[in-house]
């Protein structure tokens, strides 16, 4: 089978592998009709995020079950499902807390490589939802969205308690910020600054429920936020990015008391204790449980109430992937799809 594989900064490849068969009794091997490159594939592709070897990549996927294993139960040949980015057994405490994707036994999808024909789903049963019905082509890029950037989106919303009568900023304008303000959207926030330089962008986030645009970063954006909220800051911020300049941010456009999202993935990122504490700021994120949310997710799609597949402006081929990791590090895509 195909696969993309990464050999260094800037070197992606798409290469014959071995397809994938059934290790564990609790595993599936899925047939991936779509797949995308993710912005946190980006980090090896620039270089800051090292790679020993040669790697798979992708993490986000949907597609027709394959094989199960002996002890899946709830997935069956033949389904149309939908995963995390996570596998998951389910079960365990952390799982039925709500936190899949820091299961005990979680394994990063990451780590098998979704960007190929075929993968591996370890843990099906708690990390595969089946769709019902049969998703027109609209639906079936949102529900590839749910699998990481809509679900990731979402609960950087929750954990930003985003809701009725809340201010929310956004800092980060790529595919898990956008939805994130979809997110924030659906939660009932009653305005929702979207921190962007970028029209293509900025007209994405408003068609997704953005009220403001603020342009200024660093303390200029905080201020731009403060004269906004009369001076208080967001009741809700969600920082959608992993730099010390976003965290930053984040953390100061918040008012005391509110609450701070965090799901970009962390690069070189540090806290001043002193600063924390004095903000008066609640911090929550982290690798986003997207199974968690994933049913309901599913029916806001399949009911046509929501389209964060809008977030994919452009389509490949799989055997163009390549060409899709230069395009999102130039900003010239903010999400693309490969379809086979």
């Amino acid at each position: 089978m195909r696969a993309v594989i990464m050999h260094g900064p800037g070197d992606v490849r798409v290469e014959d592998v071995p397809e994938p068969s059934l290790v564990e009794p609790t595993d599936a091997v899925i047939r991936i009709t779509a797949s995308c490159i993710c912005g946190s594939d980006l980090w090896p592709y620039r270089g800051i995020e090292k790679q020993k070897r040669p790697t798979r990549m992708g993490h986000e996927y949907i597609g027709i079950v394959e094989q199960i294993g002996a002890d899946v139960r709830d997935i069956r040949v033949g389904d149309f499902v939908v995963g995390s980015f996570m596998a998951s057994d389910g079960v365990c405490e952390i799982c039925r807390a709500g936190y899949q994707s820091r299961c005990i036994h979680v394994v990063g999808m990451g780590s098998i490589g979704t960007q190929a024909e075929y993968a591996r789903i370890p843990w099906a049963d708690g990390t595969l939802v089946r769709v019902d019905g049969t998703p027109t082509d609209a639906q079936t890029r949102s529900l590839l969205a749910a699998s990481d950037v809509l679900g990731t989106g979402w609960f950087a919303a929750v954990a930003a308690e985003a809701g009725p009568g809340k201010v929310v900023a956004v800092v980060g304008d790529g595919a898990v910020g956008l939805l994130g303000i979809l997110a924030a959207r659906e939660l009932g926030a009653e305005r929702i600054i979207a921190m962007s330089r970028h029209a293509d962008r900025q007209a994405l986030a408003r068609s997704f429920g953005a009220t403001d645009i603020v342009e200024e970063r660093g303390d200029a954006g905080v201020a731009r936020i403060k004269e906004l909220t009369g001076g208080y800051g967001a009741h809700s911020t969600i920082e959608a990015v992993g730099t010390q300049e976003s965290m930053e941010q984040a953390i100061r456009a918040t008012r005391a008391g509110g609450h701070v999202g965090v799901v970009g993935v962390s690069h070189g990122v540090t806290l001043d204790g002193s600063e924390l504490f004095y903000s008066g700021v609640h911090l929550h994120g982290g690798p986003a449980p997207v199974r968690r949310f994933l049913p309901d997710l599913i029916d806001l799609i399949m009911s046509d109430r929501i389209d964060p597949g809008a977030v994919f402006d452009l389509t490949l081929s799989f055997d163009d992937a390549a060409e899709g990791y230069p395009a999102m590090d130039e900003r010239r895509a903010t999400k693309v799809l490969l379809e086979f």
